[in-house]
């Protein structure tokens, strides 16, 4: 993999703000030609430098009005166990985000539902009923005050 030039990582800036600009908006930003710019979004697709190119959706716009991080610690830390929880999160709807971490807790979770109901079914099948599950900690967040998903070029 290449390190991001100036080129790249002024296209990256304005993917990150605007990943509907056209080929063309993009080269006269950055100061490329329409073909060059293709050539190294291609590029940077190719080498997953861009993972994705989606839409972020509101939660509330779509009923998901509860947002909530949970910290889980488990009974059983190894490999196995871990590779079985990261397993069972892939699958599980409401688990926008989980992070294997450091620290006083193996996983943190951010999971979105509907209301306190929904929440409470979702931890009792995938956190309460997990046998490998010692204990979670549940933060209802008040506020969204910055949710950011650019990366600092």
């Amino acid at each position: 993999m290449l390190e991001p030039d100036e080129f790249d990582k002024g296209l990256l800036q304005l993917l990150q703000q605007n990943n509907r600009m056209t080929v063309s908006e993009l080269g006269e930003r950055v100061g490329l030609s329409s073909s060059a710019v293709q050539r190294r979004l291609t590029r940077l697709r190719e080498e997953k430098v861009i993972e994705a190119d989606v839409s972020i959706i509101s939660p509330a716009v779509v009923g998901l009005s509860i947002t909530c991080i949970v910290d889980v610690v488990l009974a059983e830390g190894n490999s196995r166990a871990l590779e079985k929880f990261k397993t069972t999160m892939h699958k599980c709807g409401e688990v926008m985000q989980c992070y294997y971490v450091t620290g006083t807790y193996d996983f943190v979770l951010i999971v979105n539902a509907r209301d306190m109901q929904q929440y409470e079914t979702f931890t009792k099948k995938w956190l309460t009923d997990d046998h490998n599950v010692r204990h979670f900690y549940t933060h209802v967040v008040m506020d969204r005050v910055k949710v950011g998903y650019s990366i600092p070029l």
